[in-house]
């Protein structure tokens, strides 16, 4: 028998499984958490959404004080780049909030369990630690070990020349050419970065479009964005090889559906195709866990596994992989083992893309709907048009609210601009509530604000938006 017992263990300290963590601790669970890494908060807090939104906002204030602050009356000498102390700030935005957690697991009581995790049986998880191997019993077992890179067959990532969104937080110096295999939110992201720092970014995707899962007009106006900000795009385009010279890597590429090769130089490569389940050494057929067609922890609706005792959730399962959605399943199943009714609305569940201006959306998009026969209305409102956003210079992109044709119920909202992924709360929370856009053209947003776009948006769903 295990020396330890637990109510619930939980495999994973990234915001999915120290979330879960917390909300059964706060339920009167005595709780553990199995984590390998040296700090907690997994992949987003330590090498993913945290470090580059550091990097982030620290390359957006370089360029806007080379480039930007002029307009508004500010003159400062010559600006000049610190990269050593960018690098440190990540770094230190990091600790911070790597900390916070560990503190949080202290208040709450918290067992945070040091060492890899691996389902012995349906109620026991075996840590393999520093110090050996301990065993512990848990009445109820939440996997949720996230994901990890997606590797590019024939490419080795050594996170030096070749790098994933681990390495390209960590690069020393700025490249002068850097080549981004796949133009999603993470290769859009970093790439955003090292362009402001000077690099020449190139962005090579195998599908005819950058971000492939929004909406089509955002996809286009946000590669036309980038493409003014001195990104370029190679789309419909895959690698097929790679060959590291002294001074560079060229990458052989040539057109997806077949054509003559080319070469595409850089002195780093990115890689940033999508990323996978995590359950190497998990433990699944152990325990008779069962997985799906792509490698996922295969669940019901209530998160549980074909082994009652055990849930899995995040990542690791099906839908996208995003931290808030991680966290709300975490929730959701520590009150499911505690006999209360969570719901997680996945059609209410908000993407973001942090770039400069951000594109957030919820909901279905203008092709979804069209796919599954939805007759909608859309509404669009420039903030070119929006005197908050005028003021700030920042008036790239729109607001966009898809709506029920017969019943006006907000279907699908989608944002390019400043801010957009606070602007997109307000409608995560209509839709969470059934609202329609007359519900959101009739309340009254403050003045003047970027939120203003939203209401003009929701007004025009009707032909009746006031300021354009």
């Amino acid at each position: 028998m295990p020396e330890k017992n637990y109510d619930v263990v939980v495999i994973g300290g990234g915001p999915g499984g120290y979330v879960a963590a917390i909300r059964a601790a706060q339920l009167g669970f005595k709780t553990a958490c199995v984590e390998m890494r040296k700090t907690l908060g997994g992949t987003c807090l330590n090498v993913g959404c945290i470090p580059s939104k550091a990097l982030l906002t620290s390359s957006e204030k370089f360029d806007e004080a080379r480039n930007h602050l002029a307009s508004h009356g500010v003159k400062i000498g010559s600006v000049e780049l610190d990269l050593t102390a960018m690098l440190a700030n990540k770094d230190k935005v990091v600790k911070d909030n790597v900390s916070g957690v560990e503190f949080l697991f202290k208040k709450n009581k918290i067992d945070w369990l040091r060492g890899k995790g691996r389902l012995v049986s349906a109620t026991e998880v075996a840590v393999e630690g520093e110090g050996g191997t301990e065993v512990v019993g848990a009445k109820n077992i939440i996997i949720a070990t996230g994901s990890d890179v997606t590797p590019l067959p024939g490419l080795t990532i050594d996170e030096k020349r070749v790098v994933s969104s681990t390495g390209a937080l960590e690069l020393s110096e700025v490249p002068k050419r850097l080549a981004v295999i796949g133009g999603g939110v993470i290769g859009l992201e970093l790439g955003s970065v090292w362009s402001r720092l000077g690099a020449e970014v190139t962005v090579i995707e195998f599908l005819d479009r950058i971000l492939p899962g929004m909406d089509g007009e955002v996809s286009k106006q946000m590669q036309r964005i980038l493409s003014k900000q001195g990104l370029s795009f190679r789309l419909g385009t895959k690698v097929t090889g790679a060959k590291a010279g002294k001074g560079a890597i060229a990458l052989t590429v040539e057109p997806a559906q077949g054509g003559a090769a080319e070469t595409v130089e850089a002195e780093v490569v990115l890689v940033a195709i999508g990323r996978r389940p995590y359950t190497d050494g998990l433990g699944l057929e152990a325990a008779g866990v069962e997985k799906d067609a792509k490698g996922r922890v295969k669940i019901d609706k209530h998160w549980r596994t074909n082994v009652p005792s055990i849930y899995a959730i995040g990542d690791v399962v099906e839908g996208p992989m995003l931290a808030h959605k991680a966290e709300d399943e975490g929730v959701a199943v520590a009150e499911l083992i505690a006999g209360q009714h969570p719901h997680v609305n996945y059609d209410a569940v908000p993407s973001v893309v942090y770039t400069w201006p951000e594109v957030a959306q919820v909901g279905r998009t203008e092709e979804q709907l069209k796919a599954e026969g939805i007759q909608y209305k859309a509404g669009k409102f420039p903030f070119s048009a929006n005197g908050r956003a005028r003021a700030l210079h920042m008036t790239d992109g729109f607001v966009k609210v898809l709506a029920d044709a017969r019943t006006d119920r907000v279907l699908g909202v989608h944002i390019i601009g400043a801010n957009a992924g606070d602007l997109i709360a307000e409608l995560g929370l209509a839709m969470e509530f059934g609202a329609s856009s007359e519900d959101i053209a009739r309340t009254c947003h403050a003045h003047p604000t970027l939120n203003e776009a939203v209401k003009e948006a929701a007004l025009a769903v009707e032909g009746r938006a006031l300021h354009i």
